[in-house]
């Protein structure tokens, strides 16, 4: 019975979906701080356990050990240090398989430790070695090693995909709205971790609305097609089949005309927006101006008209007392905007005045009120519970193995999907042409009849 690699994709996510997410992540913590103890451990019982098991034997090596003492000290406080700032960071996302390279330098690593108590038992705990100072550079001989493992680390985890070699284009499959980002050398959940990332900043906000319009006209063109039969009684599926063509023969004849009432209900729609926008920029700018003079009423009934910078006279009025004042007057506008660009659903009334007393606390104008508004932003510009968190990667390829020219994966979610493809960034042949300084001067001979 052979088994293909499919079949070993498969019983792998089963075992690792049987575990669970969060058992994972648990297990993962608690293996990386035990092998992590064990490091850093490990030194120091080399230099402590000769003076516990046979401290009579040993040799004194004064002050060339008291030196090992304070290196091996400030190079483990450099690793300890160095391996907090590279390992025990905040994780971003919950991936689908391990990180090749982390697993690969913590086996590395534990493989290094054991051999090196290995080789202390056999050669230093069985004969019970005299020599101390050979023992502190034992020691500090697998700090060292240690630190260049840590080197490691940084050009594998860090350095290595610095490099630009990738070109990955984004698109959003309802809308087809696209971005290009480039990368380096990633593994596909690697890589589909940063797009994610760059979605949530870059892409506008997924909306929904906007694309039922296509699907209710097309619906609606097809309910205003009606087939009568007028040479009497038909089977049902002889009745069915008729009814279909003359629909597609309806549809045919009216297609013609399709663009027209296409190009019309899009003016129709351009001019209610236009129309809605300019109601909601004077219902806000009113608004502004009442919060400014109210601000201004304040400050003289406080102290005797001197001038005042605007930032202060903000302070004069709470924020959120005359965002909450003033909101009515520019409530039904801005209602009657949001719903005819369908983006009521984006925008709760607790949402809109914040913004707008963060507006009026930072004393910004109108118009940086309006903008989030007027034009969609970015999905992290929204409330939480809009955001997607949970992505499914679709990849022919192992997610493990690296990108390359012409991978394609899908990064799917309920309502839409991103379709990645990777192109490699073409390879420049960059010449040089000297160009002699004396090449740019010229003569400029003048006679009697030049005009200059």
């Amino acid at each position: 019975h052979s088994v293909s690699q499919e079949d070993v994709v498969r019983i792998t996510k089963d075992l690792e979906d049987s575990v669970g997410v969060d058992c994972r992540g648990y297990l993962t913590r608690v293996l990386a701080v035990v092998l992590g103890l064990l490091v850093l451990l490990t030194p120091l019982a080399f230099l402590v356990l000769p003076h516990v098991l046979w401290p009579e034997k040993l040799q004194s090596c004064g002050t060339a050990c008291e030196g090992l003492f304070i290196s091996v000290a400030f190079k483990l406080l450099i690793l300890v240090l160095a391996v907090w700032a590279l390992f025990f960071r905040p994780d971003r996302a919950t991936l689908p398989r391990v990180h090749v390279f982390r697993a690969l330098l913590g086996g590395l690593v534990l493989l290094l430790v054991l051999s090196y108590w290995l080789f202390y038992g056999v050669r230093i705990l069985d004969p019970q070695e005299e020599n101390y100072l050979g023992v502190v550079q034992y020691a500090v001989s697998l700090v060292d090693v240690l630190l260049f493992i840590h080197y490691l680390a940084v050009v594998l985890l860090e350095l290595r995909q610095i490099q630009t070699i990738f070109s990955v284009s984004v698109t959003r499959s309802t809308d087809g709205h696209t971005r290009t980002y480039s990368l380096g050398t990633l593994s596909v959940q690697r890589a589909a971790l940063v797009i994610i990332e760059h979605y949530y900043c870059d892409f506008p906000i997924h909306n929904p609305a906007l694309l039922s319009a296509s699907k209710t006209r097309a619906a609606k063109h097809l309910d205003g097609l009606k087939v009568y039969s007028v040479d009497g009684e038909l089977s049902a599926e002889g009745l069915s089949h008729s009814q279909s063509r003359a629909m597609i023969a309806a549809a045919a004849r009216r297609r013609d005309s399709a663009h027209n009432e296409l190009y019309y209900e899009e003016a129709e729609h351009e001019r209610r927006v236009r129309k809605r926008r300019a109601r909601l920029v004077v219902a806000v700018e009113e608004a502004f101006t009442h919060i400014k003079r109210l601000q201004e009423e304040e400050q003289k009934k406080k102290g005797g008209g001197e001038a005042i910078d605007p930032q202060e006279a903000a302070q004069v009025m709470d924020p959120r007392e005359a965002a909450q004042a003033v909101f009515p007057s520019m409530a039904r506008a801005l209602q009657k905007f949001l719903r005819t660009t369908k983006q009521q659903h984006l925008h709760s009334m607790e949402s809109i005045q914040r913004h707008l007393a963060f507006c009026v606390s930072t004393n910004m104008t109108p118009k940086a009120f309006l903008q989030s508004f007027l034009s969609p932003g970015p999905t992290l510009q929204y409330e939480p519970h809009h955001w997607t968190r949970q992505w499914t990667l679709v990849s022919e390829a192992s997610v493990t193995s690296s990108i390359k020219e012409g991978s394609t994966f899908l990064l799917k979610t309920t309502d839409y999907s991103l379709v990645v493809t990777v192109q490699r960034v073409p390879y420049v042949s960059l010449d040089e042409e000297y160009q002699d300084p004396k090449d740019h001067k010229f003569v400029l001979r003048l006679q009697s009849e030049t005009s200059v």
